[in-house]
């Protein structure tokens, strides 16, 4: 290399030296890999909640799990009985006999009324969750047998945006209410969100009133039966609402129940809280909830329970209220169509 260098004459020294030079030289080479880059095929990696891939860890004790196995165990976790998120679909394969489901409503899906962005459009993240989770907004209802008993479900999925409360999760939880009211149907809610939707603003917090004025007429009225199951998480705004309105109230072991987040309490009161705080066994102790049922046992119990109001004795039938009907399907999707082109 010196004695090259050596033997170069001064301009091409010059040359050879030249900044411009190299720094074409770099971009050059930078192009080349960007190229490259974008001609690459991409990888799919599996998705977070282990619903693709064979393996996931547990979220309490980090234990390495295998899926198929943690599923046929109803996603219990082998090492510590710790219990794994469900989506919507699991609930109902563990909660209603084979074959008797019936949804409701399943085709109601949201628009943007406040066209709302952040980092991303609000359109955007409501297309991706449906894509992710092949629903149309983070709820299920509809009817169906349990253990041979008629029972009104909705099963709220934790996949579609974190479980949160928007104006279709609400209104498809409301006509649900109002349908198993009409029906004489028990009602079981299986809650797990984060709060009311942001993105939707005060349409989001409204439905806490509608959803517990709907209640109140299935409860107050109708007599009827209704059981909350809280899952982990139950937070925010349906904490605040329909999850603490239930005739019974079941919670998982060790699950996180609360409204506002333990950061947000302890700098308000200035107090360092309890390591268990907001967890199930501690809103047991202090009375908010009636019983802790693991997932194994959870069909069972509701099959008895149900059978015990049942066969009740003094019994006393409530009555009906006027509701007023709806606008059929097609009225109803045309005002749809014509506020979100808006």
């Amino acid at each position: 290399m010196f004695a090259l260098v050596f033997y170069l004459s001064d301009l091409e020294l010059k040359f050879f030296y030249n900044k411009e030079f190299f720094m074409s030289i770099l971009d050059w080479i930078e192009q080349q890999r960007k190229l490259k880059l974008l001609n690459t095929p991409k990888y799919n990696h599996p998705a977070s909640d282990g619903s693709q891939g064979l393996w996931t860890r547990c979220d309490n004790c980090g234990v390495i799990l295998y899926i198929k196995h943690l599923k046929k165990n109803q996603r219990v976790c082998f090492g510590c009985g710790y219990h794994l998120q469900m989506n919507s679909h699991e609930r109902i394969e563990q909660l209603i006999d084979a074959g008797t489901w019936r949804p409701l409503n399943e085709i109601l899906s949201p628009c943007d009324p406040l066209e709302f962005q952040d980092q991303k459009a609000y359109t955007d993240r409501l297309k991706d969750a449906q894509e992710k989770t092949s629903l149309q907004d983070g709820v299920q209802t509809g009817t169906g047998m349990l253990d041979g008993i008629p029972v009104a479900l909705g099963v709220m999925d934790f996949n579609f945006m974190g479980g949160s409360m928007g104006s279709v999760v609400g209104e498809k939880i409301t006509r649900l209410i109002e349908y198993a009211t009409v029906e004489g149907l028990t009602l079981l809610i299986v809650c797990a969100s984060g709060g009311a939707r942001m993105q939707e603003g005060i349409l989001s917090l409204m439905q806490m009133a509608k959803i517990s004025a709907a209640l109140d007429v299935y409860q107050s009225s109708a007599n009827l039966l209704y059981i909350a199951i809280l899952t982990s998480p139950t937070t925010g705004g349906v904490t605040a609402s329909f999850a603490m309105l239930g005739d019974l109230i079941i919670a998982e072991p060790k699950a996180l129940i609360g409204f506002a987040g333990r950061r947000v309490i302890e700098q308000t009161l200035q107090e360092q809280l309890p390591d268990d705080f907001q967890t199930s066994e501690y809103l047991l102790k202090h009375g908010l909830l009636d019983f802790i049922v693991p997932r194994c046992f959870l069909k069972q119990a509701l099959s008895e329970t149900i059978t015990l109001y049942q066969q009740a004795p003094f019994k006393e039938t409530g009555s009906m209220p006027d509701i007023f009907p709806r606008m059929n399907f097609l009225m109803e999707e045309q005002l749809r169509r014509e506020f979100s082109t808006k």
